[in-house]
């Protein structure tokens, strides 16, 4: 199958652009390589360096053909947005509309989009969230999140494109950046290991859905057999900052990383605007239509990642 994936140079576009490339599929891959990285592209992809909402995307789309468009090209930082709203619009809202708009006219098959599972939902007294409640999103971030998902259902009514859409929790794993991508898990892991005490902000007792980037892949690749919905992806677990630290410490120490010794305690700053408190996904539909269930655990995850921090520590620390 032919399939084109925007934001394919960044953390989960490089997986699953190597997952999609492993299955023996045709993969093309556009990213401005804003905030990823070229190194992070499939040798055997080919890669566009474009902006989404540049008009040479629908030259690209008449080359390559796709039958399916994975889009992931995002500006992802809820801090950003808050900062900078219009600039958090511009790449979120108008860059899908911009590539919806380019995939008519391809005459492409189908696009999922890669959503955000807990910034559309806000803070909820239903936890975990189902995909049914109602979008009430405490950041800009979130609020283009879920106007690019309508976007996604007026496209499909007005010109008949089929779509599907991913709401993830909090994605983390290898590869991802902690200088140049938002993600809490990569930003402490490199801290503790560099023997710096990790920032929490606030209190700490903020909760997130936190789900490894190869079981996102896995929910993506799912979708290749033309199922539409719309479907959280998460593990249905809440796990608060000051737990995730802890946790991340002792995987440390299992692993004899950070210098010997006891990793530095967390230290506790301001907490910051935009920020939800809760956040947790019912994934029941996805188990029941797609088959799907988180594989990887978050201890065992965190390990994965501490560890492929600790082999590329001249990268990152």
């Amino acid at each position: 199958m032919r399939v084109l994936v925007t934001g394919g140079a960044g953390f989960i576009g490089g997986h699953l652009t190597d997952r999609l490339v492993r299955d023996g599929h045709q993969v093309a891959v556009i990213d401005d390589l804003s905030s990823g990285r070229r190194e992070q592209v499939n040798a055997e992809a080919s890669f566009y360096q474009l902006d989404v909402a540049s008009d040479w995307v629908e030259r690209v789309l008449a080359r390559e053909h796709p039958e399916v468009i994975y889009h992931l090209a995002a500006q992802i930082d809820v801090r950003s947005s808050v900062d900078d709203p219009i600039r958090d619009a511009q790449v979120n809202v108008l860059g899908t509309v911009q590539l919806l708009k380019a995939a008519v006219g391809a005459g492409v098959g189908r696009l999922v989009f890669v959503s955000s599972g807990g910034a559309i939902y806000g803070d909820t007294e239903t936890v975990p969230t189902p995909e049914g409640h109602a979008l009430l999103p405490s950041s800009p971030y979130g609020a283009a999140k879920a106007a690019g998902e309508a976007y996604l259902s007026a496209f499909t009514a007005s010109f008949g494109l089929a779509t599907a859409c991913l709401r993830p929790g909090n994605v983390y794993g290898p590869r991802q950046d902690p200088h140049g991508e938002a993600g809490v898990v990569a930003i402490f892991s490199t801290q503790l290991l560099a023997g710096r005490a990790p920032v929490i902000n606030g209190d700490g007792l903020q909760t997130r859905d936190y789900v490894f980037v190869m079981d996102l892949v896995e929910a993506g690749v799912r979708l290749l057999d033309g199922r539409l919905g719309r479907y959280n992806v998460g593990t249905g677990r809440e796990t608060s900052v000051v737990e995730l630290a802890q946790l991340l410490g002792q995987a440390i120490a299992e692993l004899g990383q950070g210098g010997g010794g006891l990793p530095p305690e967390p230290v506790h700053g301001p907490g910051r605007s935009g920020e939800q408190r809760r956040s947790c996904l019912d994934c029941s539909l996805i188990q029941a239509q797609l088959g799907w269930r988180p594989e990887v655990d978050l201890s065992e995850g965190l390990r994965r990642t501490v560890a492929y921090f600790a082999e590329r520590s001249r990268d990152y620390l």
